[in-house]
């Protein structure tokens, strides 16, 4: 046998050998995680991971705002014997007419402006503050977030007891002062929604200086250092080192509060009641009303379907302002 035969019969088995090792190579794919089945099972694995966190949002989510809206396009209403019958926009033709509505509306839009812009900018001076090297800075911090673990029914218990006409704190420290006799804060009709504006911003504060207070410790202490060594004040510092790296976080917390703020409910029911004259009528306590007062379940979910697409809009615009500024970064 000559050499060259050898050569040519060593590299068959070369070449069956590296084909084998291939196939096997393929076979154990098919059983591992690298292959297709292998996709299929991390992929089925995944879903059983996510599903006791999805399940709940479907039931108590999802499910419930896919009926309500549902029931905006009916005529249900309590003590009905005939059935529920679809009735096409007639509801949301009935809600453009409706200006008692579409008041609530507005006083719901002051009610979230008025709370929302105070409420960022005496929490960023608090978290300006409590972000300072201060002696009981720990106890202060605990103190400041006192209101946000009061639940809104307690908040409002207290602050009428603030704004009792004949024996709340507030009157008595304006007669001690000698300012006047007081007056009825709740119940008057130019007073009732600036006090309640008052309350629903010192019940909401804390949040607010908790996500800012965050975000001033991501602040690398370094460039304020450096800014500080090119002869910068404190507000020009403010301005070109703290507000940029802040003002994500602050978008982003104004934004929630603005929705929190539009859909209050607790906290202004327990206050007035939507009082006086519905001048503290927010949307939600008007749909309230309609739905559990009147009956109209039809109509009361009209209402919610109107709040639920300003608010997708709102966030839908915040979004799409995140967007940009990330691309213009």
């Amino acid at each position: 046998m000559t050499s060259a035969t050898v050569r040519k019969r060593s590299g068959k088995r070369s070449k069956r050998s590296a084909s084998g090792a291939s196939g096997g190579g393929r076979g154990g794919g098919t059983g591992g995680g690298d292959g297709p089945g292998g996709g299929r099972l991390v992929d089925h694995g995944a879903w059983f991971l996510v599903l006791p966190a999805l399940i709940p949002i479907l039931v108590l989510s999802v499910g419930p705002l896919l009926y309500g809206i549902a029931l905006a396009f009916t005529d249900s209403q309590s003590g009905r014997t005939e059935p529920t019958q679809w009735i096409g926009t007639l509801n949301f033709q009935d809600l453009l007419h409706d200006t008692l509505f579409w008041d609530s509306f507005r006083i719901g839009l002051l009610w979230a402006v008025g709370v929302t812009v105070p409420q960022f900018l005496l929490a960023l001076g608090l978290a300006l503050l409590l972000s300072e090297n201060l002696r009981f800075r720990w106890l202060a911090r605990s103190l400041a977030i006192i209101p946000w673990a009061m639940p809104e029914v307690v908040v409002g218990i207290m602050w009428r007891l603030v704004y009792n006409p004949d024996a709340g704190i507030l009157n008595e420290t304006i007669r001690d002062l000698g300012l006047g006799d007081g007056r009825d804060w709740l119940s008057g009709l130019a007073t009732a929604l600036p006090a309640v504006i008052v309350v629903g911003v010192w019940a909401g504060m804390p949040q607010t200086t908790v996500a800012l207070l965050a975000g001033l410790q991501n602040t690398p202490r370094e460039l304020h250092e450096a800014a500080a060594m090119d002869g910068a004040g404190a507000w020009r510092r403010f301005r070109t080192v703290t507000w940029p790296a802040l003002k994500p976080v602050a978008l982003a917390i104004t934004a929630l509060n603005f929705i929190w703020n539009f859909n209050s409910f607790a906290l202004v029911y327990v206050l007035t009641n939507g009082g006086p004259g519905g001048r503290t009528r927010l949307p939600m306590l008007f749909a309230y009303e309609e739905a559990f007062h009147y009956g109209q379940f039809g109509y009361a979910a009209a209402m919610g379907c109107v709040m639920v697409a300003v608010i997708s809009v709102i966030l839908a615009l915040h979004l799409v302002g995140r967007l940009r500024g990330g691309e213009d970064a």
